[in-house]
C-alpha cells in the first residue's frame, strides 16, 4: 500500500510540474538568453567597425576632432559596460545599456553627417565601404532587437498569466525588461513642416 501511495505521489508531481509551466518557463527564458546574446553580437560586431572608421575619417578631416572623440568616447562607453546577467533582470542597469548603445549611435551620426563635408572621403572606397557595413550591422541590430523584445514579450506574458504566475512566484520568474523609446513624448509628438518660407 505504500508503494502504491509513493508511485501516485510520483506521478500526481510530475504531471504537476509539467501542468504548471515550469518547463516553458525553461523554453522561453533560453529564447530570451539566445536573443540577448544576438543583440550583443550586433553591437559588438558594430563596435569593432568603429576604429577603422574613424581612422579613415581622421585621414580627410582636419577640423573635425570633436566629433572624433566624441564617437571614440562613445564607443569606449559602451564596450566597458560590464554586460552580466543582472542586465537582463534590473531595469534600471538595462536602461543604463541602452543609454550608452544609444549615445554611441548618436555619436555615428554625427559623423556620418560631417562625411558629407568630405567630398573626397565621401569617394574613398575604404570609407564606403565601411559605411555600407555600418548600415548593414544598423539593419541588423534593429532585427536582433525586434527579436529580443518579442522573446521578452512572450516571456512577460507567461511570468504574468494565472496559472503560470503562480509557477513564476514559486520559482522566482520575474518579468524581464525590454528596449523601449528614449524619448516617447519626441516620438509621439506630430513635427511642424513649413514650406511656406
Amino acid at each position: 500500500m505504500k508503494n502504491i501511495f509513493r508511485k501516485f505521489l510520483i506521478i500526481l508531481a510530475v504531471f504537476t510540474l509539467s501542468a504548471c509551466g515550469y518547463n516553458q518557463f525553461q523554453t522561453k527564458d533560453e529564447a530570451v538568453n539566445a536573443a540577448w546574446a544576438e543583440v550583443l553580437n550586433q553591437y559588438q560586431r558594430r563596435a569593432d567597425l568603429i576604429p577603422n572608421l574613424v581612422n579613415t575619417v581622421k585621414g580627410y578631416t582636419q577640423h573635425e576632432n570633436a566629433t572624433l572623440l566624441a564617437v571614440t568616447q562613445a564607443r569606449a562607453a559602451a564596450t566597458g559596460f560590464q554586460i552580466t546577467p543582472e542586465v537582463l533582470n534590473n531595469p534600471e542597469t538595462f536602461r543604463k545599456f541602452q543609454k550608452l548603445q544609444g549615445e554611441l549611435s548618436s555619436a555615428l551620426s554625427r559623423l556620418m553627417a560631417v562625411s558629407e563635408n568630405y567630398p573626397n572621403l565621401k569617394a574613398d572606397t575604404s570609407f564606403r565601404d565601411l559605411q555600407a557595413q555600418l548600415e548593414g550591422t544598423e539593419n541588423r541590430i534593429t532585427v536582433a532587437r525586434q527579436r529580443y523584445i518579442q522573446a521578452v514579450a512572450d516571456y512577460n506574458i507567461l511570468v504574468r498569466s494565472f496559472p503560470s504566475n503562480l509557477t513564476a512566484k514559486m520559482f522566482g520568474y520575474h518579468v524581464k525588461p525590454s528596449f523601449t523609446v528614449e524619448n516617447e513624448k519626441a516620438v509621439s509628438t506630430v513635427p511642424s513642416v513649413d514650406f511656406g518660407k
